[in-house]
């Protein structure tokens, strides 16, 4: 049951979000993801200009006059949102937490989906796959999809983005597009990355927060892990200190870029102290372009 609280988030999103689809992103979604391939539409007679390569030479001896097949695109595609529920996405240093904007990526894009009367499913993940909810149409489905990543509990505090894509290649037998939305803290996933992008069309949404990056020199601080519960005491007022807290965390992320690039998987880095919307539309002319 939804708070009244979130209930005015979910409508808050339902509206930006639509609108975002509507005026900018609708074209370019469809222009960057492309249906499952051919499908026959009809024979006809052929026409100065038509390719020669795509005569039915079977009708054409039967009638006496040439004739090409038709085809066109498959359009439609199940699109599975894959959403990080652990401990760490509870986090968030400026407007919002890393949760709320993971409901709202998911809103983009399972709008973005429906508008091109594509499926939409959902996989909600911690340490294990805790819901999941099979590829619908419509908008009543795609406000549920919203509700459940804003409002879930999860059980557990870990991450094991390999028990989701396991699920997923489980559960879907026909290629999908796959948005993973997750701070992605989890190395162990490389190996469910590589195996799951050769199946399907996978993008990872990157969450993360400033405060992730770099220190504030405030003192002598207690930090805990969210994940592991590990508490540490920091002296954020020492320069070493927050140089190394810098490093490491650049590292981190490094590390993450090249664990993407190995699966052959694109990812989209989002913040959530800036606007996503730059971020998305690069993507999508990337991909537009690409293809």
């Amino acid at each position: 049951m939804l708070t009244s609280e979130q209930l005015k988030t979910v409508r808050k999103i339902h509206i930006r979000t639509s609108h975002l689809v509507s005026d900018l992103f609708a074209g370019q979604y469809q222009s960057a993801f492309k249906g499952q391939g051919m499908e026959f539409a009809e024979v006809r007679q052929y026409f100065p200009g038509d390719d020669v390569r795509s005569i039915d030479w079977n009708v054409t001896a039967r009638t006496g006059i040439p004739h090409v097949k038709r085809f066109i695109e498959e359009r439609e595609l199940t699109v599975m949102l894959l959403v990080d529920a652990s401990a760490s996405t509870q986090f968030g240093t400026v407007s919002q937490l890393k949760s709320t904007m993971a409901a709202e990526m998911a809103a983009v894009f399972a709008f973005s989906a429906i508008t091109n009367n594509d499926k939409v499913g959902l996989v909600m993940f911690s340490n294990e796959v805790e819901l999941a909810l099979p590829p619908k149409k419509g908008t009543r489905h795609v406000l549920r999809v919203i509700r459940e990543v804003l409002s879930f509990q999860s059980q557990q505090r870990g991450t094991h983005i390999a028990a989701a894509l396991e699920h997923l290649n489980h559960v879907s037998k026909r290629r999908a597009v796959v948005f993973l939305i997750s701070d992605l803290l989890d190395p162990s996933a490389a190996l469910a990355l590589k195996i799951a992008s050769r199946r399907h069309d996978v993008i990872a949404i990157v969450l993360d927060d400033p405060r992730e990056l770099t220190l504030p020199n405030v003192g002598l601080i207690a930090l805990q892990d969210a994940e592991t519960a590990e508490r540490m005491l920091i002296d954020t007022g020492d320069r070493q200190v927050r140089h190394e807290f810098a490093q490491r965390a650049q590292t981190a992320r490094r590390e993450r870029e090249r664990m993407l690039h190995r699966a052959d998987v694109d990812a989209i880095v989002v913040r959530t102290d800036q606007p996503y919307v730059e971020a998305l539309l690069r993507f999508f002319r990337k991909r537009e372009h690409r293809l």
